[in-house]
């Protein structure tokens, strides 16, 4: 197969990079939940070499991010691992960092819960989860282009769609997790890290 490509992550590798650097300094192991093409595990274990990158997504996208990860010559990047949200456990029993991108409007309402209920087997106290792409505030959308965007995945899958950061960081809290930071991000994005309470 070709080697897939995403252009939105060439764009948005960096500015990402940046928050990630501050928000897993002190992290080992990061999930990355839904890898995609495999272009920002790359770059992140590229950049970030402290850390030890899980890449991980729905079986079918496996054997395209394993293509950008074989170009890889660093030590500290796995082979992808299937992982799907809903089923339990995990194929990954702890790390300290988690990382998704691109992914909560993607998934249904039921398929987010899940997503946090799982984030919350797997990090400890102290863990950090970091989550990127775009929300909406107050029930309003942050600009027409990420309207227009809604628009657009709700008219492919009726169950997705950009969701509000409120009921996002509810299910965070109820998973145990404090909002530490919402950065700001190029294109109306956002990227929201939280930190993991002592659960005890």
């Amino acid at each position: 197969m070709t080697k897939p490509f995403s252009q939105a992550c060439e764009n948005n590798k960096l500015p990402i990079l940046n928050v990630l650097k501050v928000a897993f300094a002190r992290s080992q192991q990061v999930l990355e939940v839904g890898s995609g093409t495999g272009q920002h595990a790359v770059f992140m274990a590229q950049n970030l070499p402290h850390l030890s990158w899980q890449p991980s997504d729905q079986g079918i996208y496996l054997e395209g991010i394993e293509q950008w990860c074989s170009e890889y010559e660093g030590d500290n990047l796995l082979a992808p691992i299937p992982l799907d949200v809903t089923e339990y456990p995990w194929p990954i029993k702890r790390v300290d960092g988690v990382f998704s991108a691109n992914t909560l409007h993607i998934m249904s309402w039921s398929m987010v819960e899940a997503f946090f209920r799982g984030v919350r087997k797997v990090l400890p106290c102290g863990g950090v989860c970091c989550v990127y792409g775009p929300f909406n505030y107050e029930g309003s959308f942050t600009s027409p282009s990420n309207q227009q965007f809604d628009h657009w995945l709700r008219q492919r899958d009726p169950e997705s769609g950009i969701r509000d950061f409120e009921a996002v960081d509810q299910l965070a809290r109820e998973a145990g997790m404090f909002l530490v930071q919402d950065y700001e991000m190029p294109a109306n994005n956002r990227l929201l890290q939280w930190q993991m309470l002592d659960l005890e």
